[in-house]
């Protein structure tokens, strides 16, 4: 049976030698309007709690001791809401004067971040989990040595509420390339990955989008994909809410 992305706290066992992330939180949510107007779409919630907390749930679960989490939209709703929490830490990157972007965001964190690998999530990454935790699955899969990025993926006809075409197809041995033009490809980015800092070496300073490390990273062969086990949630819109409660209540039935 799928079971809930959440695991209750006495039974969290840090599994993985990842012990850092950044959560992407800083994004206006303009696809969550009007919801989105009046809160930050990682307070919306889904099945009684946040889609932020689902995810430092998770992170917690596979062992991560110091999440960065950067804010901008209605920052102070989020500060807030992460204070005091311990499982994990949260640090705030502060990213009110300016909105970073995806790439531009992680890059003002790596300090935090250490030197180390690292998990990504955005905040909204959500998804029931399969037999094994999708994180920890991750930390076991990370190859340092071959990859600089390892992404979390879902087939796309397995996805709640995605409507895309597909992000990626993926070889026998995990390397990722793009999706051809005008084609659909197998498998969607589901927000949750490994990388290396080493991937933000040369990175332009200000804003710019992760995808331009993605394509880097695939052109030197090591940019890699794990397949979700499990029921990827994408919630995007409003009327994701609903599809995504409906498959928990299903998943629990």
């Amino acid at each position: 049976m799928i079971r809930p992305i959440e695991i209750p706290a006495q039974a969290r066992v840090a599994r993985s030698p990842i012990e850092s992330a950044m959560v992407l939180a800083a994004g206006l949510g303009t696809r969550m309007r009007p919801i989105t107007d009046q809160m930050p779409k990682p307070l919306v919630k889904v099945h009684g709690r946040t889609l932020l907390d689902h995810g430092l749930d998770a992170l917690a679960a596979a062992g991560v001791k110091k999440a960065v989490v950067n804010v901008h939209h209605l920052a102070d709703q989020i500060e807030a809401h992460v204070a005091g929490r311990m499982e994990p830490k949260v640090i705030v990157s502060d990213e009110r004067a300016r909105l970073l972007d995806s790439g531009g965001g992680v890059r003002k964190a790596l300090p935090a971040l250490g030197t180390g690998p690292a998990f990504l999530l955005n905040a909204d990454s959500f998804w029931l989990e399969g037999a094994q935790p999708n994180l920890q699955a991750m930390a076991q899969r990370w190859d340092d040595d071959a990859m600089d990025m390892l992404l979390l993926v879902s087939c796309t006809i397995k996805a709640v509420g995605y409507q895309g075409q597909g992000d990626f197809d993926m070889d026998s041995e995990g390397r990722l390339k793009r999706r051809g033009e005008r084609r659909i490809a197998a498998f969607a980015y589901c927000g949750a990955a490994i990388f290396h800092p080493r991937l933000f070496d040369g990175a332009p300073d200000g804003p710019f989008s992760l995808n331009l490390l993605f394509d880097r990273a695939i052109e030197a062969g090591r940019l890699f994909g794990m397949r979700m086990d499990g029921l990827w949630l994408h919630v995007g819109t409003p009327e994701a809410i609903q599809e995504a409660e409906r498959a928990i209540a299903l998943s629990a039935a």
